[in-house]
C-alpha cells in the first residue's frame, strides 16, 4: 500500500481536475451508503466531539473508506478540528492501495464540491467573495473559488482577528486582493459570492442584508443545532444542497427551519447530482438569491482519491 503524503495529494489535485472529477463522479452510478454519525462525549473539554464513518464504492474498481474525527475544541490547542484518514482499497480482491490523511482530502474536495456548485448557482461575472471563518478549510474555499470565477477582491471575517491576518499574509502572492474585515454586514453587503465555514450555533449571515444576484455557499454547520444563516436568509433564497439524503437532516441551517415550518422539504430546488446530471439547470436569472448547503459526500472522497491514485501512476 502506498502512504501519499499532504504534499504529494496537493500536488496530485489541482482545483479544474478535481471539480471535474466530481462532476463526472454525480453523474455516474456509485454506491454510497448512508454515513454512521455519532456524537460522544468528551468530558476533558466538556464540548462533545463526533466520529464520522463514510464508505463508498464504483462499479467493480475501487472502495473507499474515511474515518474521521471532528473535535471544535481543538483550535484552543492550535490543532486541526478534522483528524482522520482515508484507505483506498481494490474491490475485486479487497486489497488496500492509498492512504491519505484525511483532514486535506475531505478540504480538497469540500472546497472542489463547493465550486462545483458555484459553476450553476453563482453569476459567471461574480468578482468579490467574502469568506466567514479562519480554519484549515477557509484557504482551500478561496482558491477553489478562485479556480473557476473572476474573483478580484476576497473578504476575510473571523472572530480570531490575529488568525484572519495570518491567513491574509498567507494568500498575499495570489491575483486577488485580500482584506480582513471586522463586520459581517460590510461583507455581505459587498460579496457576490459568501462562503461560510464555521461551527457557530448562532446564525452569522442575516437576510436582511442580502442583495439581488448573490450566491452563498455554506458548509461549516455540520451538526442540527449549528447553523450560519438565519430564517430570513432561507425565505430569501433558491435552496440547494450536496446530497437530499444528509444536508437536510445533518445541519441545523435546513433542519432547524424545516422542523419550524420557515421551508419545507420540497423547496429545496436540487441537489448536486440533479445539478450535474443537468436534471436542473441551477440559477435561472441574474437577479435571484442561491443558497448551496453542503455537510459533505463519501462519493467526493472515492472521486478524489481516485484520482490522486491515476495521477501517481
Amino acid at each position: 500500500m502506498r502512504r501519499l503524503s499532504n504534499e504529494e495529494l496537493l500536488a496530485k489535485l489541482d482545483y479544474p481536475s478535481l471539480i471535474g472529477a466530481l462532476e463526472s463522479a454525480f453523474q455516474a452510478a456509485y454506491t454510497v451508503p448512508m454515513r454512521h454519525h455519532h456524537d460522544y462525549a468528551n468530558p476533558t473539554v466538556g464540548v462533545d466531539s463526533t466520529l464520522l464513518l463514510m464508505p463508498a464504492w464504483d462499479d467493480g474498481q475501487y472502495l473507499g473508506l474515511k474515518v474521521v474525527t471532528i473535535s471544535p475544541h481543538n483550535s484552543a490547542h492550535n490543532l486541526p478540528s478534522i483528524q482522520g484518514s482515508y484507505t483506498l482499497f481494490d474491490l475485486p480482491s479487497g486489497r488496500s492501495i492509498l492512504e491519505m490523511d484525511a483532514k486535506v482530502l475531505t478540504n480538497l474536495r469540500t472546497a472542489a464540491a463547493s465550486a462545483l456548485a458555484s459553476q450553476y448557482l453563482s453569476r459567471a461575472d461574480s468578482r468579490t467573495l467574502f469568506v466567514l471563518g479562519t480554519g484549515s478549510l477557509a484557504p482551500y474555499l478561496i482558491a477553489a473559488h478562485a479556480s473557476n470565477r473572476p474573483i478580484e477582491r476576497v473578504l476575510i471575517w473571523g472572530r480570531n482577528s490575529m488568525k484572519a491576518k495570518q491567513m491574509k499574509a498567507e494568500l498575499g502572492t495570489e491575483d486577488y486582493q485580500v482584506e480582513v474585515i471586522s463586520d459581517i454586514k460590510e461583507g455581505i453587503l459587498a460579496a457576490d459570492i459568501i462562503s461560510a465555514a464555521t461551527m457557530s450555533k448562532e446564525p452569522l449571515i442575516l437576510g436582511e442584508y442580502l442583495r439581488p444576484g448573490q450566491h452563498l455557499d455554506l458548509v461549516g454547520s455540520y451538526k442540527s443545532d449549528m447553523r450560519e444563516a438565519d430564517d430570513g436568509t432561507i425565505e430569501k433564497c433558491s435552496l440547494f444542497v450536496d446530497t437530499m439524503q444528509g444536508a437536510p437532516k445533518e445541519s441545523g441551517d435546513l433542519a432547524i427551519p424545516l422542523k419550524s415550518g420557515i421551508c419545507k422539504l420540497t423547496d429545496i430546488q436540487a441537489d448536486l447530482f440533479a445539478l450535474c446530471r443537468g436534471e436542473h439547470q441551477g440559477r435561472k436569472t441574474s437577479e435571484e438569491i442561491t443558497y448551496f448547503k453542503s455537510v459533505g459526500h463519501a462519493l467526493e472522497d472515492l472521486a478524489a482519491a481516485k484520482l490522486a491514485f491515476a495521477r501517481i501512476r
